[in-house]
């Protein structure tokens, strides 16, 4: 009989290990030998649980972007105000990034490599519920409840703003000096502080 502690322990290792390998080469460039190596483990116990490295990145990919993208389309499209779909993309975007380092290049790198696939395989047939924000945005800006603003340079400001940090985390630390714990810290003040920059922004 099969240990499922075990089992569940040798997967965590080689999924953990695929991340790395994957953010390190891409898709293409990963070998499942170099999975292997990073995991510990010998080449036929890698192919034991996982058939090949597209098997493998596929279920990686899925788990990154569901940890992601359902819980941002849902704050889009909700009936909350700007203002509160402005905090609550903030706060959530930089929880998932602290809780999943690899997130963000590893997303970015597949977004860029292949757009078209990258919809795909997350969105199918469905569309990003961007045009519902940009309608939200132009009836405030109509009422007289914001400023004139860009809807396409608000989103993408929310957006940058909150991601790059993290790309840019290696240089940031060593320039300032901070440790992964003042990291952490300064990351958990951002989840408000770049609600606030921009709603500053735009608010009458």
């Amino acid at each position: 009989m099969v240990n499922s502690k075990k089992t569940d322990s040798a997967e965590e290792k080689i999924l953990a290990a695929a991340k790395k390998i994957f953010l390190l080469k891409g898709m293409s460039g990963a070998r499942m030998q170099d999975i292997a190596d990073e995991a510990g483990i010998n080449k036929a116990m890698l192919h034991y649980y996982f058939r090949n490295k597209e098997q493998l990145f596929e279920m990686i990919f899925k788990e990154a972007l569901n940890k992601l993208l359902p819980k941002i389309v849902d704050i889009i499209d909700s009936d909350s105000s700007i203002f509160e779909k402005i905090e609550n993309f903030c706060a959530h975007y930089i929880e998932m990034m602290q809780q999943n380092a690899y997130l963000p290049l590893f997303v970015l790198n597949e977004i860029n490599k292949d757009p078209v696939l990258f919809k795909e395989r997350f969105f199918g047939s469905k569309e990003f519920p961007l045009l519902k924000f940009v309608a939200q945005i132009e009836t405030e800006i109509k009422a007289g409840k914001i400023k004139p603003v860009n809807p396409a340079h608000l989103f993408i400001n929310m957006l940058s703003m909150c991601i790059f940090p993290f790309i840019a985390k290696p240089i940031w630390m060593m320039a300032s000096g901070m440790d992964e714990l003042q990291f952490r810290y300064f990351m958990e003040q951002r989840k408000t502080e770049v609600a606030k920059f921009i709603i500053e922004s735009i608010k009458k």
